[in-house]
């Protein structure tokens, strides 16, 4: 009688994968590799499946961000109760965006957005903007549809490669193409005040695009804004 020798059982590898790009993942697993992947600058998962950015150009995307997170956060400290954030990961329901700068009202003023415990960012921010290389980007295709469902209110794309800008606002269920004001400027209705003049920007002049801020921060919009986001806080 032959005597057969049973097989060990397999084990599986304890390491847990990398991010790749393309994968096709939940969000518990994005999350889960994302954390053990070491270096990881850049990553989202749009309708379950890995987005990674590849290397980023100074002039085409590093410069463009700080300048328009800068204006932002220069609204933010002039407009207690909004707050501003880059490169934060947000959990919009099954996917996980990493938007570029955005500014949300604080939870406790009645923003949208939800502060987990874990320190992320739960649902959509009233304002997203991102910095895309043209209008072939997924910022103008499958991310614009994400934020759309999602509930941004107002969408920002700077396609630097084709020195161009595209807002978005929500209208009805659904963020759709708008023109600008007739300044030429963009002058957000969610958050008065906030005037970001897109032609300095075009031509990397940040001084005169500070100056049409500070414009808006003075006028009567943002001042009456400023004042019912100080009565919200001051009510028991």
């Amino acid at each position: 009688m032959s005597r057969t020798t049973p097989q060990s059982p397999r084990v599986k590898p304890s390491r847990i994968p990398p991010l790749q790009n393309g994968d096709h993942l939940t969000r518990e697993e994005f999350e889960r590799r994302y954390d053990a992947t070491p270096g990881l600058k850049k990553a989202e998962l749009i309708n379950g499946v890995v987005y990674m950015s590849p290397p980023v150009a100074y002039e085409w995307h590093s410069q463009p961000h700080v300048n328009i997170a800068g204006l932002l956060w220069l609204y933010c400290v002039r407009t207690s109760g909004v707050r501003s954030g880059i490169d934060a990961t947000l959990r919009l329901q099954d996917d996980l965006s990493q938007p570029d700068a955005f500014l949300f009202l604080d939870p406790t003023m009645g923003g949208q957005v939800k502060l987990s415990e874990d320190g992320y960012i739960e649902g959509a921010p009233e304002f997203i903007c991102e910095v895309a290389a043209s209008s072939a980007s997924y910022d103008v295709h499958l991310k614009l549809d994400l934020y759309s469902k999602a509930g941004v209110k107002e969408y920002l794309v700077w396609r630097t490669y084709d020195g161009e800008w595209d807002l978005f606002e929500r209208r009805a269920d659904a963020l759709l193409k708008s023109p600008f004001h007739s300044s030429g400027q963009f002058r957000s209705v969610i958050f008065p005040g906030l005037w970001i003049d897109v032609r300095s920007l075009l031509a990397q002049q940040i001084s005169p695009a500070i100056d049409v801020l500070n414009m808006g921060l003075a006028s009567p919009e943002h001042q009456a804004f400023a004042q019912q986001l100080q009565q919200r806080s001051t009510k028991p």
